[in-house]
């Protein structure tokens, strides 16, 4: 995900019922392993990041994303007429959640588009790397392949940077509890 080597500038327990903060130690663990995507990786079956994103008129949009963590930065890509990416055009405001084994987390910042083609190639080697068969596409800064998430709409794919400036932690295992760090 995006926090591997950014450390909090703050942090606060939100937990009222007396659990323990939650060491930020933890939640970069898991962020720095990355969060597999692929069937039986996660619970329940697997992890799922899903993006929130605001539409023109303020109404709230969510949809499941495909996401790569290079460089302390999320990555994942959009087609131009998507709801998605519209409402970033509109404004970069966003929100990523997932569930892990220990915590569920909820990463509050700004998504920018990619347009440095170099970044892109960087993106889609990555991409590769981690199973998706995506290439650069004509313009240098958007990808294809043959295949994306239905969400994803049909290709080329804008490719988007988040990175986050609120991680909230809430526990699922023991000691439980609720963290909140700025960046």
């Amino acid at each position: 995900m995006a926090t591997t080597h950014r450390e909090p500038t703050s942090e606060r327990n939100l937990d009222r019922y007396g659990a323990p903060t939650i060491p930020w130690e933890k939640v970069r663990d898991v962020l720095s392993r990355s969060i597999p995507q692929e069937p039986g990786a996660g619970g329940p079956d697997r992890h799922t990041c899903w993006l929130a994103t605001v539409r023109p008129d303020g109404r709230p949009h969510v949809m499941p994303v495909g996401v790569l963590l290079m460089d302390d930065t999320f990555y994942f890509t959009a087609g131009a007429a998507t709801r998605k990416a519209r409402n970033l055009a509109h404004s970069p405001h966003c929100v990523f959640t997932v569930a892990t084994h220990d915590f569920d987390l909820v990463l509050e910042g700004d998504a920018v588009k990619v347009s440095d083609p170099a970044r892109v190639a960087r993106v889609a080697e990555a991409f590769r790397a981690d199973g998706w068969p995506a290439s650069v596409g004509e313009s240098g800064a958007s990808l294809t392949a043959d295949y994306s998430a239905p969400s994803a709409g049909p290709p080329p794919w804008e490719v988007y940077a988040f990175t986050p400036e609120t991680v909230f932690a809430l526990g699922t295992a023991e000691p439980y509890g609720a963290t909140r760090w700025r960046l």
